[in-house]
């Protein structure tokens, strides 16, 4: 038989989980390596459910597992002595498990990467521990073009706008991912499960202030709050503040469907805890303008559905915030964005750089990434 290694959290064990181990399963002996409870807070900035002894106790009664332990290791590549040492003949991972740092991994010991779609058992519906968790619907914050602009010492030299959606929390989202997480956790502690009802602008002033209390040094910029508040997709204008001087909201079905279909996030490593953006900063009025145009064509493009100018948009937006913040860059990021072909349009990491998701443009169905869904209602 064939050896066959998953890893993972496997928190809350749900039918799901089950599912995914008999797909594994099929292709030889299962081994599951576990996300040790230090690991999983180190990534999702949160503790589990269970501790690693209960979930290990858990996935080790299940049948189609052959043995499984928890990863000596931390952050996302947790299992390497351990896959090393089992030497396995399959690396099984679900489309949003997949990692371009795991197929690298497993191209230099031999190993077949397989990726697979969450499929349930015949008649059983489809479960994640997201999905389980729905008690909490508070959104996460895509940036899609601009970011750094609802900065004052960046749009003081020019003005320019960011182009955010408020996304569905249908994925946990690594922390330090540049998706908001933090400006995410200040609401859940603010507002515990769901956004509360009100103006979303004037709640968002509420978790800015949230964000940047007295005597810190450097101020949360808005497109977090407003990115997190405002639904469905948003352009907000800055010119020499913090916050916009306009936002234009657009909320039709038509424009959100489009951007749905055409934005999908690959998984990177995350941005190291002490990373900063701002070493050997380069922040210039020349600069600042080109990320401004870049950020104007960009929603242009989508508003006409041109996916062809809103990814090359894109690409310009993300070589202007790294001529401005070097450090930004992820070196692996070309080479994963080109690993597509012709059919990616455009690129940009997610945030401030340095990790997170890479962000992809293409009008097309891109394997091993992750879709996002718009939030709709106020």
């Amino acid at each position: 038989m064939k050896k066959v290694f998953v890893s993972g959290c496997y928190d809350m064990l749900h039918s799901g989980h089950v599912a995914f181990f008999e797909e594994a399963a099929s292709y030889g002996d299962l081994y599951v390596g576990l996300g040790s409870d230090r690991t999983i807070y180190e990534l999702k900035a949160r503790r589990p459910v269970n501790s690693d002894a209960e979930r290990l106790y858990m996935v080790k009664s299940v049948r189609y597992v052959k043995d499984a332990w928890i990863n000596s290791g931390s952050g996302i590549m947790d299992f390497e002595k351990e896959v090393l040492e089992l030497k396995p003949d399959i690396f099984f991972v679900n489309t949003d498990g997949y990692t371009p740092e795991k197929e690298r991994f497993c191209k230099k010991h031999g190993i077949k990467l397989v990726v697979s779609t969450r499929k349930p058992s015949n008649g059983l519906p489809a479960r994640s521990t997201t999905t389980i968790r729905q008690v909490c619907r508070i959104p996460y914050r895509v940036e899609l073009c601009g970011g750094w602009m609802d900065q004052p010492f960046v749009n003081e030299l020019h003005p320019g706008s960011v182009i955010t959606a408020s996304i569905e929390p249908d994925y946990d989202f690594n922390d330090r991912s540049g998706m908001a997480t933090s400006s995410r956790k200040n609401a859940i502690d603010l507002w515990q499960a769901a956004l509360p009802p009100g103006d979303p602008e004037q709640l968002a002033r509420t978790l800015f202030c949230v964000d940047n209390p007295p005597g810190t040094k450097r101020i949360s910029g808005s497109q977090d709050q407003l990115g997190i508040l405002m639904p469905g997709l948003n352009r907000l204008d800055y010119d020499n503040g913090y916050w916009p001087v306009h936002i234009e909201s657009v909320l039709d079905d038509d424009t959100l469907n489009y951007v749905e279909k055409c934005v999908h996030l690959c998984q990177l490593s995350q941005r190291p805890a002490d990373y900063d953006a701002f070493t050997n900063a380069n922040i210039t009025k020349e600069l600042v303008e080109k990320l401004a145009a870049a950020t104007r064509d960009a929603w242009s493009a989508i508003m006409r559905r041109d996916t062809s100018a809103w990814g090359e948009a894109t690409k310009r937006c993300f070589d202007a915030q790294v001529e401005m913040f070097p450090n930004s860059m992820v070196h692996e990021i070309e080479e994963v964005a080109k690993s597509w072909g012709d059919s990616v349009f455009g690129w940009k990491l997610s945030g401030a750089g340095g990790g997170g998701y890479l962000i992809l443009v293409s009008d097309e169905p891109l394997p091993n990434t992750i879709g996002i869904k718009i939030r709709r209602e106020r």
